[in-house]
């Protein structure tokens, strides 16, 4: 069991959702983006998802964006990105990578995989990658022990959600509207059918279903929570650290968030 799958089963066994937090590897900077990583887990986050920043985020709204951006100026590699994996661990978070499917095979699809591993990372994130192309990442990543998390949305058809399910290992993403990322003023009203569609797919496999894109509040954190496994955060991250004056402010607003969104997911316990 990786500890992606042991910290949603321990949620789970709590009665409640997983808190898991999204922010890019080396925003504002390596040293600065680990101790926000750190922040986000001691406001509550049970997984980190660690963006590995690229130049071309087309799924990705203003805010990652701009963070993903400061983050490549700061001259953020894909090695400063396992080390903040690697500082993740540590905390005793899951620690995931979020990224498109170009670095990765730039990297190197199977040594990627063994150094993911070798940092303590529990499996990967491929939003712009479909179970029909990602043969060589299912291979790698079994060869590693990692779980791989594809993305499932309003639009795909029942036949995909089951082929998406199938592909997947640790919990499987439902996108919960169509569009970018980025905090919204309400949750998407698909977000429920499509976790119910995904749940039918996965009946066999007991696999998880975590939610994301939209999620700004505790009240929504709360909402989502009542009927996902897992409740993902990443826009309203990175708008904290943005919107403070230094560093240290920014932690602290970190760390309140957190602690409003595990506020969240805990009054939805069942």
């Amino acid at each position: 069991m990786t500890t992606l799958q042991s910290k949603l089963a321990e949620a789970r066994s709590q009665g409640r959702a997983a808190l898991i937090g999204y922010l890019p590897a080396g925003f504002p900077d390596v040293e600065s983006s680990v101790r926000v990583v750190q922040a986000m887990v001691d406001g509550g986050c049970d997984v980190i998802e660690v963006g590995l920043p690229y130049s071309d985020p087309t799924m990705d709204g203003p805010t990652i964006q701009r963070a993903a951006g400061m983050a490549l100026e700061a001259g953020t590699t894909p090695k400063d990105v396992l080390a903040v994996v690697r500082a993740t661990a540590a905390t005793g978070a899951a620690a995931l990578v979020m990224s498109y499917w170009n670095p990765i095979e730039r990297y190197g699809v199977e040594a990627f995989a063994a150094d993911m591993a070798d940092a303590g990372g529990s499996g990967v994130i491929t939003p712009d990658l479909i179970p029909e192309e990602a043969g060589p990442w299912i291979a790698a990543s079994d060869a590693a022990g990692l779980d791989r998390i594809f993305l499932v949305a309003p639009s795909s058809t029942d036949a995909r959600l089951k082929l998406t399910c199938d592909a997947s290992r640790g919990f499987v993403y439902a996108a919960s509207l169509m569009g970018v990322t980025g905090t919204r003023a309400k949750v998407s009203g698909t977000a429920e059918r499509l976790v119910e569609r995904t749940r039918e797919a996965t009946r066999d496999s007991g696999l998880p279903v975590c939610v994301g894109l939209g999620i700004s509040n505790g009240a929504q954190a709360a909402e989502v929570a009542a009927y996902a496994d897992g409740v993902i955060v990443g826009a309203g991250f990175c708008q904290r650290v943005l919107d403070a004056p230094d560093l240290e402010s920014g932690l602290d607003a970190v760390r309140a968030f957190a602690a409003e969104l595990g506020e969240g997911v805990r009054a939805a316990a069942r």
